[in-house]
Formats: C-alpha cells, structure tokens, sequence
C-alpha cells in the first residue's frame, strides 16, 4: 500500500519518542506481531578517550533520500509490514537518542533480520559524520563500528 514516507523517515535536529515511533509503525497493520528496535545513544567514550559531546553533520536531502532508499529495500527484501528509521543532526548529549529503527513485522526473527541489516546499511551508504568533541580536541570519527 502506498504512503507517505516522510513521516517514516526523518533527518531532524529535535529528539524523538521511541514510544511514538513504535506506535507509528504498530499503528500500519493490525499484522505485526513483532516489533524489533535500535536505539543509539551518545555514549561517553570511544577508542578509549572521554568524549564531552558529539556533534552530526549531514548531506542535506542526500542523507534522507539514502534513508528513504534503506526503508524501500527493507520492506522489499524482508517479510516485515513496516520500517520507521529517524537520524538526528546537530549537537547530542551525553546520554542522548541518535538514531532509531523501529521493525514491525508478523514474527520477530524478520524484524530482527531487518532491524539489524537497516541499522549496517544506514551505517554504511548514508552521508552522516560524526564529531566527537574530547578533552584533547575534536575528533572525525571515519569508521562506522
């Protein structure tokens, strides 16, 4: 069935609700009887140094169009209903949401298959930089674990 996507993939500076977003995608298909979900959060350190806070930065229109692409493919290659995914841009905190992916699908191992693949594939294609600001300095982060 066709919708709008927008409302299902989101580039934004605001944070987000995980519970809104479940319910979004729990609200496409009275189907989905499992709903899987990654959540990344700002966390305080990496490669060892202490990082202060993070800033994102983004390819404007780009970023979303490859999120868009990660959504279609999902829904195309995996038996799932529906696949939300949300990135935010600017400045995080410690502690912070970044990025989620909420998978509703009938059985749980599709929407873990999905979940997982969508998290590696935004990782991998989607011009989204990461800035760890540290007590020594700022530092690019290139490598996306």
């Amino acid at each position: 069935m066709p919708t709008d996507d927008a409302q299902f993939v989101r580039v934004q500076r605001e944070d987000f609700s995980v519970d809104a977003e479940i319910n979004l995608v729990r609200g496409r298909s009275k189907r989905i009887g499992g709903i899987s979900i990654f959540l990344g959060t700002a966390r305080d350190r990496s490669k060892g140094r202490e990082v202060v806070s993070i800033t994102f930065d983004h390819y404007e229109g780009m970023a979303q169009r490859k999120l868009r692409e990660i959504r279609e493919r999902a829904m195309k290659d995996f038996d799932i209903i529906e696949v939300a995914i949300l990135h935010r841009y600017g400045e995080i905190g410690i502690g912070d949401n970044i990025v989620l992916i909420v998978v509703g699908a009938e059985h749980r191992a599709e929407a873990f298959r999905a979940c997982q693949w969508a998290i590696d594939e935004l990782k991998r294609i989607t011009p989204i930089w990461k800035l760890e600001y540290t007590p020594e300095g700022e530092v690019w982060v290139e490598e996306h674990p």
